[in-house]
């Protein structure tokens, strides 16, 4: 049993204990003569249950502005009438003169159950039912409710003041005030009921305090209409229990409303973060986090010239797919697990292994002496499989290759050394060896990379790069939504060169800024032919780099080239990447001057980035691009589908739109849809094509385009 249920039971004994233990000493405590004692413990603990009444109220109403729910707003609402009601009591029960000269000790003790009734019922209907965020304007909505509510119990009480006095004042309603009491009671026990029952579910904790409170309001109740005789001694110890279900209700409210949403986001962020960076079947980091790993230890290199080698170690499983044909996948996975597990429990300091995918993983050591030392401990992780591996059908030999590349030396940046050491480890495999260390006759990169660069350079003033677009489709209807524009290089010798090869040489050279603004106005150009040309308008994304973004004057250039074309920017969207939010300050502040254009902005790659998801609320956002990566095996990998659906439930919540990129088949459509995804691209619709295709086979005329 949770601590918080054994408190709640706690509590319920406690209250029942207490009632039998004064009505057993009534006697004795009847016998208390001094009552200006009496009454200035009533003034006090009836202070104190405005107090909390006030606090329960602030804390909805005034603080924590970004997390507003209908739970808290109509508690707090409710509360600001109840301790005006609670004041009011007290200060006539005690006979304070400024106010016991309106209000006499009947009417006081009827100001009481009138509090006692309206918070009952309140309670009944705020937390009988499931809660739902509100947005700040909604305040207005509550406010005026909640007025309402509050004057039409003060009218109320009022009429029933007159109705009393026209009987000759309060003693011809005793019975009714009993009859009141006691159905404040019901209602009290009504809700504890409600709260408790529904689905027979665990009960959070928050929920738990909040039922404490009900036990000792309803003990409060108990106290006020004890049938054996109502003393001073009853109604100050009622009030002190309804002191403590006030305490435990601004608990209760705090902890639901605002401590576990909080909680269940950031449960949330930690999930999106691990199924990220983490493979489903083994365990282990991931190729994203790996390249994280390795741009770390870049940077501290970089810092600390003093640090050792670092190696990095690539293995694949060799005949893995026999083991898998022939074995069945079950038997296939559980190879991959004790492979994992075997080579993990000899990972000393200063090395980890890492699952890249399929049969293959990764092992980085840090801070070695020297290259020899290197290929030793390479070694060593070979005679691991010198003894054999037992699967459930038996025991099986296995042999691993491996591929190395060491820093310094093999690389500058963790995706040439991932890349080298595969490089490695497909040279160990076709050469039938165990180990192989990355040489540049293996791919000669540097020299076709500055070659590279020089031929970019000189394409965009010789006119080699072209735009190609994809359509943007809503899954729903399948009906063209939008088309992305991307960019593509025809070299004049080595024909189409792929993106992949020249845009990050095009980032690290800073060409990407000329480059980007050219794709930015001929896209512009383009949409703004077509709407000219009579077709429906649609919106055309575009691609920003990081260079690009972080230009201080990038939405001026935006909002001229806008102008001279022509083109109203609600047919533009920007896309940036996470790793553009970094510098929030900077980001936030660049966003906000392009959304002042009247543009849309759009994560792009989302999930594969910045793991933090504080951006999201913040930052002037208005779609989500799930990654291709997760898209493309979200029927095979439980891991992808769980961060798919993640990622589109929270977009929903935050009230963004999500566009899936990858999709390539009917099974990947289907579930998108099962997922509210709300548009998709990929080559199930079409591949990127270049302007004249596009118009042909997917721009559709304008309604109000004449035959």
């Amino acid at each position: 049993m949770r601590q918080e249920e054994k408190k709640t039971i706690h509590a319920a004994i406690t209250g029942a204990v207490l009632f039998l233990l004064i009505q057993i000493f009534r006697t004795p405590l009847g016998n208390i003569e001094d009552k200006d004692l009496l009454s200035a413990l009533y003034l006090i603990i009836g202070c104190c249950n405005v107090a909390f009444g006030f606090a329960i109220f602030a804390q909805g109403w005034l603080f924590f502005a970004n997390r507003l729910s209908q739970a808290r707003l109509y508690t707090s609402a409710l509360f600001l009438g109840v301790c005006i009601f609670d004041f009011l009591h007290t200060l006539s029960f005690v006979g304070i003169p400024a106010i016991s000269s309106y209000i006499n000790a009947e009417q006081s003790l009827w100001l009481l159950t009138f509090s006692r009734l309206t918070s009952a019922v309140g309670i009944l209907f705020i937390f009988g039912r499931g809660d739902k965020p509100v947005a700040a304007a909604g305040k207005n909505k509550v406010f005026r409710t909640s007025s309402v509510l509050i004057v039409g119990a003060l009218a109320l009480f009022i009429f029933g003041d007159m109705v009393a006095n026209r009987m000759s004042g309060y003693s011809q309603v005793e019975g009714l005030q009993h009859v009141m009491n006691l159905a404040v009671l019901f209602i009290y026990l009504l809700a504890v009921g409600i709260i408790v029952y529904p689905g027979k579910t665990e009960k959070s904790a928050s929920f738990l305090i909040i039922i404490r409170s009900l036990i000792f309001f309803s003990l409060g109740q108990v106290f006020l209409m004890n049938l054996l005789s109502v003393g001073e001694m009853d109604y100050l110890f009622g009030m002190l229990s309804s002191g403590a279900a006030y305490y435990l209700l601004l608990k209760g409210v705090y902890r639901l409303t605002i401590e576990e949403p909080f909680q269940e986001n950031e449960e949330a962020e930690a999930r999106i973060n691990y199924l990220a960076y983490h493979d489903d079947l083994t365990g282990l980091p991931n190729r994203r986090r790996l390249m994280q790993s390795v741009e770390e230890m870049l940077l501290q290199g970089e810092r600390d010239k003093s640090r050792g080698f670092t190696a990095l170690v690539i293995m694949n499983i060799n005949h893995f797919k026999n083991i898998n044909d022939s074995l069945g996948h079950y038997a296939g996975d559980l190879l991959l697990q004790l492979v994992a597990k075997r080579i993990g429990n000899e990972a000393k300091a200063n090395e980890e292994l890492y699952s890249m995918g399929a049969d293959e993983f990764a092992f980085l050591m840090t801070d070695r002496t020297g290259v020899e030392n290197c290929l030793i401990r390479a070694g060593e992780l070979l005679r691991l499989f010198d003894t054999p591996v037992q699967l459930e059908s038996g025991e099986y030999h296995i042999s691993l290759s491996l591929g190395m590349s060491i820093y310094p030396g093999d690389g500058d940046t963790a995706e040439q050394l991932i890349q080298n050491a595969d490089t490695a480890v497909h040279n160990a495999k076709d050469q039938g060896v165990e180990i192989r260390r990355y040489i540049p006759a293996m791919q000669m990169k540097a020299k076709e990379r500055l070659k590279l660069e020089n031929d970019l350079r000189r394409a965009l003033e010789r006119d080699e790069f072209y735009l190609v677009y994809q359509p943007q489709v809503q899954l729903e209807t399948e009906e063209i939504v939008g088309m992305e524009a991307l960019l593509r290089w025809d070299h004049p010798k080595r024909g189409l060169v792929s993106p992949v090869d020249f845009i990050p040489i095009a980032e690290e050279s800073g060409l990407i800024v000329p480059i980007g603004e050219w794709v930015l106005k001929t896209a512009c150009r383009q949409n703004k032919m077509w709407q000219n040309a009579g077709y429906r308008p649609i919106c055309v994304s575009i691609n920003l780099s990081m260079r690009q973004f972080l230009q201080p004057n990038l939405a001026g250039k935006i909002g001229v080239i806008l102008q001279d074309i022509g083109l109203d920017p609600c047919y533009v969207d920007l896309e940036i990447t996470e790793s553009m939010t970094l510098d929030k300050e900077t980001a936030f502040d660049q966003l906000n001057r392009l959304k002042r254009l009247g543009v849309f902005i759009s994560i792009d790659d989302f999930g594969t980035g910045y793991s933090s998801l504080h951006y999201l609320k913040n930052m002037p956002i208005d779609r989500l691009k799930i990654d291709r990566s997760f898209v493309s095996e979200v029927l095979e990998d439980s891991n992808n589908a769980a961060i798919v659906s993640t990622i589109t439930s929270m977009a929903h919540h935050l009230k963004l739109k999500v566009t899936a990129e990858g999709v390539e088949n009917q099974e990947q459509l289907q579930f998108l849809r099962q997922q509210h995804c709300h548009e998709g691209q990929g080559y199930l619709f079409s591949k990127p094509i270049k302007a004249a295709e596009f118009e042909t086979f997917f721009l559709k005329p304008s309604l109000g385009m004449p035959s």
